[in-house]
């Protein structure tokens, strides 16, 4: 049962809120505890905020996973997790976010109002997603990508750290190129064996989503070129040479993209990020470029 329970809050997925620490990286206050703390804390009080929108989704979704050739074995679904358990877990994950949030309160001297409705919201919008939202196309992925802006809104109340617009933007469009590419994965089922992940698939199909695919990552890669070479950004950080970090950005879309298109492989972004040892060569060099650039 103990390893059921793990796959119902779904720890795998938590990668996700790693977007709470992009607002302290880009800040260069990555090597002060003061910042590290509230913004690990917030993580982890959004990785049981999102674990219990897991539990709720697995409940909710039962009757239709079973119909699904790989959800179907989703722990409620399969029936190897009791509905009234995938409550209790819920409702268990919900309550020690919160008591995340008031401990990060309690070491930061300040009220962390912010960061507790930025939680509640993505809850509610989340809820409302499992429920109805998700079976409309288009509002859907930008749901999930709003969702992702959340996290760095999360990491920037924690910490204190005011967000850049450009971070915003970058977050929300890499977010939805991503989730579009799953879009692509549920259609590519739907063709191959008739079954719908969601009732909006034949709102979908593979001629829109590569060229919206195609868009988002040519305006993701744009976005962050400009934001490198800005005024603003290369005042704050004292360094004119981030633009050199666009190689590793450009090279990992195209990747995701040919994972996409090529290899059909975007089902589970978390899988491909995980497991694709380009991408992770892409990651690294990315971040040990910009910690380079910013901290030494």
């Amino acid at each position: 049962m103990s390893k059921h329970i793990i796959r119902l809050i779904r720890p795998h997925q938590w990668l996700k809120n790693s977007f709470v620490f992009t607002p302290l990286f880009f800040s260069r206050h990555a090597t002060e505890w003061c910042y590290v703390w509230p913004c690990v804390l917030a993580f982890l009080a959004f990785c049981f905020t999102a674990s219990g929108v897991y539990c709720f989704n697995d409940i909710y979704d039962a009757e239709a996973d079973r119909m699904h050739p790989v959800k179907r074995m989703r722990p409620v679904a399969s029936g190897r997790v009791s509905t009234s358990t995938a409550y209790v877990m819920m409702g268990m994950a919900w309550l020690i976010a919160f008591a995340l949030v008031v401990l990060g309160s309690f070491f930061s001297g300040r009220p962390e109002k912010g960061l507790a409705a930025t939680l509640l919201f993505y809850m509610v919008i989340n809820i409302a997603y499992s429920v109805k939202l998700k079976q409309i196309a288009l509002l859907d992925v930008f749901i999930i990508a709003i969702g992702f802006v959340l996290r760095i809104v999360a990491g920037g109340l924690a910490t204190g750290i005011g967000l850049s617009h450009w971070i915003v933007l970058i977050t929300f469009l890499l977010a939805l190129f991503l989730a579009l590419a799953k879009r692509r994965d549920d259609v590519a089922v739907f063709e191959a064996s008739g079954v719908k992940a969601r009732k909006n698939v034949e709102r979908y199909n593979m001629a829109f989503l590569g060229s919206s695919i195609a868009i988002l990552g040519s305006i993701t890669i744009m976005c962050y070129i400009l934001y490198t070479v800005s005024v603003d950004v290369t005042e704050r950080t004292g360094s004119h040479y981030l633009y050199v970090t666009s190689v590793f950005v450009l090279a990992g879309i195209l990747r995701y993209m040919q994972l996409t298109l090529v290899d059909q492989k975007s089902g589970s972004p978390t899988n491909v990020l995980l497991h694709d040892h380009f991408i992770h060569a892409c990651i690294i060099g990315w971040i040990v470029l910009f910690i380079f650039i910013l901290y030494v």
